[in-house]
């Protein structure tokens, strides 16, 4: 990997990391700082967990879970729009520093610093999946880049700082069974595009960003440059939701809402609660989109069917997720993956040509299944509990520290032995070690150059 332009917080950080609790200043806030003439603010990670679970009520948004579940989206519309609510309040005004919130507390997850997706210094993004052409529109013939920053409500802050409550040895047991994230954890993650909006309709009056970002999804070389939103997820941890205990959701950016720029712009895409996993089908996989094709024998997905959604893809077969995401998976499909070791990667299609199962086969359909809060996908793993930051962090961390020469102090015990217990358990017992596949929504990201 070559780092061109770009800071590493390698071993200086990692000096920094000798404390023996998880509190604020003991993460890297980025790992690629914008030289100068850049004079700006710079992005600071919030890592002051909570110490303790807290205790007050639940998001009210709570209350407007619709008794019956339903593909009906109008149903799921005051939820969805209570959510965004919950999730842009005191953040805007902030321009997303989320330790200036007054509102609420939020917090990030640490060591999304790392590697050539790593967080930039400006607003914290990390890089997440190329956009192809016409993905967005037909008249998008460019391609682009989608970067992201989520944050955790002090719910889930908690989880977090329990699972690096020593930095020098994250423990994924804490989110694994009999363990997951708690009732009341809130996920937001906004997503920005580098790609030419004159192409995208939908990206008029743009709400922009300043962000150290590469010149192309396949390049190391960076800049800096606006990105403009493009979509906000959200995942809410409840465990009234049958077969996953999780609820994720999506909205599309629509400039034309409003005829100016604004969050207000964010329209929803639906919500999903399952996987539908007995829908093998592939009649509405719409790669290309040029209007949404909502699927009505999905059933466990709300599709927003209102004029004011812009035509986009969804995931396969119409199950729900966002116009830059991948159009032959889902929001949870991708999610439930999220374990550590990572032994399966994020999608089917991400697996070596002559492994990749026929679409909808038994094999295909692993990735479609409706898995509990804290259950791995894989027997041999942790569970982070449909996190994929959690995941990529830990993954993140043992690569810096046991492949890359990571300063090493814990207190005696040696945190890479503890991470390779599984491979000796399965050697001793004359199973092949495990494929450890990449936390990452396109294989691609390795090949930087």
């Amino acid at each position: 990997m070559y780092f061109v332009k770009g800071v590493i917080a390698g071993t200086v950080a990692g000096l920094a990391m000798m404390t023996a609790v998880a509190n604020a200043g003991t993460f890297p806030d980025f790992g690629y700082k914008p030289p100068a003439p850049y004079t700006g603010p710079y992005f600071h990670l919030s890592q002051n967990y909570p110490a303790v679970l807290p205790k007050g009520p639940l998001p009210a948004f709570f209350k407007l879970l619709p008794a019956k579940f339903s593909n009906d989206f109008e149903q799921w519309r005051p939820y969805a729009e209570a959510v965004k609510k919950y999730c842009l309040e005191g953040n805007v005004d902030t321009d997303w520093d989320v330790q200036r919130n007054k509102v609420r507390r939020w917090y990030h997850i640490p060591w999304q610093h790392y590697g050539p997706s790593g967080r930039e210094g400006i607003h914290g993004l990390t890089k997440e999946a190329p956009i192809q052409s016409q993905q967005l529109a037909a008249t998008q013939t460019a391609t682009g880049t989608t970067y992201a920053v989520g944050i955790y409500n002090d719910i889930g802050g908690y989880t977090i700082g329990q699972v690096w409550k020593n930095p020098q040895d994250p423990d994924p047991s804490v989110t694994s069974k009999p363990n997951s994230f708690h009732d009341g954890t809130v996920v937001c993650k906004p997503l920005f595009a580098d790609i030419d909006l004159k192409q995208v309709p939908f990206l008029v009056n743009p709400v922009l960003w300043q962000a150290y970002v590469t010149d192309t999804f396949s390049s190391a070389n960076r800049q800096i440059k606006n990105v403009a939103l493009i979509q906000m997820d959200f995942a809410v941890r409840d465990s009234r939701v049958p077969g996953t205990g999780w609820i994720f959701g999506t909205f599309q950016y629509n400039g034309t809402v409003t005829g100016k720029s604004g969050w207000g712009n964010l329209v929803p895409v639906g919500v999903m609660w399952g996987n539908d996993p007995k829908n093998n089908k592939d009649d509405y996989t719409n790669k290309q989109p040029t209007v949404t094709k909502i699927n009505p024998a999905i059933m466990e997905s709300a599709i927003n069917a209102k004029p004011e959604l812009p035509p986009t893809h969804l995931g396969w077969n119409g199950r729900l997720n966002g116009p830059v995401d991948n159009p032959v998976s889902a929001c949870l499909s991708c999610h439930m993956t999220a374990e550590s070791p990572q032994l399966s990667p994020m999608n089917p299609t991400f697996l070596s040509p002559a492994r990749i199962p026929p679409v909808g086969s038994d094999r295909w359909m692993r990735w479609f299944q409706n898995i509990e809060a804290g259950v791995p996908l894989d027997a041999g793993a942790l569970s982070t509990d449909y996190s994929l930051q959690l995941a990529q962090g830990i993954a993140n961390f043992y690569d810096w520290k046991c492949n890359e020469g990571g300063v090493f102090i814990d207190g005696g015990g040696n945190a890479c032995v503890k991470a390779s217990r599984l491979h000796l358990k399965l050697m001793k017992s004359a199973t092949p070690p495990p494929e450890v596949f990449k936390v990452e929504r396109d294989p691609a990201i390795n090949e930087l150059h």
